[in-house]
C-alpha cells in the first residue's frame, strides 16, 4: 500500500525560544494548513502567524493557502525585522565617516 502522507517541518525562532516541529501531513496539504496542524500558535500565543512572512527553505511563499507542500519541506515562519538592514548599514557607514573626519 502506498503511503498517503509526507513529513514536513514547521520552524519559528522567537527572541528567547525556538521551535522545530516535525509532522506528518496528508499529500496535498498547503503551507497554511500545515502551520495550523503544527499547533505552533498554541506555543507562541502572542504571535499572529497569519500575518508572518512564510518561506520554504528561505524562499518566500507568496500564498501559503495555495502552496502545496512536498515531502521534506521546511516551513519557516519569520519575525518582522526590528530595523531595516540597509538603513543600519547606512548609519554605521555615516558614523565611521564622521569618526575619520574627527581624527
Amino acid at each position: 500500500m502506498v503511503d498517503q502522507s509526507i513529513v514536513v517541518e514547521v520552524v519559528y525562532a522567537a527572541v528567547d525560544d525556538q521551535a522545530l516541529i516535525s509532522l506528518q501531513v496528508p499529500i496535498g496539504t498547503t503551507v497554511a494548513q500545515a502551520i495550523e496542524m503544527s499547533g505552533i500558535a498554541e506555543r507562541f500565543p502572542d504571535v499572529d502567524f497569519s500575518q508572518c512572512p512564510v518561506g520554504i527553505f528561505a524562499k518566500l511563499v507568496d500564498s501559503p493557502a495555495e502552496y502545496v507542500l512536498e515531502a521534506g519541506d521546511r516551513i519557516e515562519l519569520y519575525r518582522p525585522l526590528l530595523a531595516d538592514p540597509k538603513e543600519v548599514r547606512r548609519l554605521r557607514a555615516a558614523k565611521a565617516a564622521q569618526a575619520r573626519k574627527t581624527r
